[in-house]
């Protein structure tokens, strides 16, 4: 049972979570669906951002805990250990998804973002935040620690006193406070809204433009800096006379909008 609705428009995705009456909960079924709205983006060159959401009161209020009761009756190395994703199992996966497509992914977030779902959200290149959201890494709970790929995502956002304390007591904290923490990008009190905005600008860009700066972005935070200084340079050249860098600098000399190819 599909969990995601996806639907594209002027060359903008938006990929809700659609389990509202659960918060958005994830269970098996929404992990599949995430990881197949995911996987169905790689690759398609018509797309040029992406808006992540979730249906109703909340982002995602994080596992839905019944229904990976399983988790606990089986070895859990039989479970979690085996690698679906290159380097990630789908627990994992389901966060990296979003860091992997070519073009950049916003999170809008409002009621709820717990444990699962802050680890979804931390894969979005931009998050967008009601100041009043609910969040929190959420696993200390229950006697867990972060397993969806939250800490590949957060030490790139966070200080790294500031990810043990919320790692180690589990404490919620606000959209607002989640802004000082480096988690979350903008406040608003319409983050979907913003979210499509801004979604909207960056489509208007250069596609192959922006899908090097998002490459050459995750580049830079993986690699030494001489590495990135040679990256930066290799990127550059790619982009320079070709059609969409050419119709941008038309654009701008014309003073009208772009059309890209």
């Amino acid at each position: 049972m599909s969990r995601v609705t996806t639907t594209i428009t002027d060359h903008v995705a938006h990929v809700e979570l659609s389990r509202g009456d659960k918060m958005n909960a994830v269970d098996p079924d929404m992990l599949t669906s995430l990881i197949t709205a995911g996987e169905a983006l790689r690759g398609n060159l018509d797309v040029r951002a992406v808006v992540l959401s979730g249906q109703g009161d909340a982002f995602c209020a994080g596992l839905d805990v019944a229904s990976f009761a399983a988790l606990a009756s089986g070895d859990p190395m039989d479970i979690m250990m085996p690698r679906t994703h290159g380097p990630s199992n789908d627990y994992q996966h389901v966060s990296m998804i979003w860091q992997q497509l070519e073009m950049p992914v916003i999170a809008a977030l409002h009621g709820v973002c717990f444990g699962a779902g802050l680890q979804i959200a931390s894969g979005a290149d931009i998050r967008i935040a009601a100041p009043d959201t609910r969040m929190s890494i959420l696993e200390m709970k229950w006697g867990l620690v972060p397993d969806m790929g939250g800490m590949v995502l957060w030490p790139a956002l966070m200080r790294a006193d500031v990810l043990r304390r919320l790692t180690y007591t589990g404490e919620e904290f606000t959209g607002a406070e989640a802004q000082t923490y480096g988690l979350v990008t903008e406040i608003t009190d319409t983050p979907l809204e913003r979210a499509r905005e801004l979604a909207k600008l960056i489509a208007s860009k250069s596609p192959s433009a922006t899908r090097a700066g998002k490459a050459l972005v995750t580049y830079a935070l993986q690699n030494a800096p001489d590495a990135a200084l040679l990256e930066e340079s290799r990127a550059q050249a790619t982009l320079i006379g070709k059609p969409d860098q050419m119709e941008a600098v038309m654009a701008n000399i014309q003073k009208r909008a772009p059309k890209f190819g």
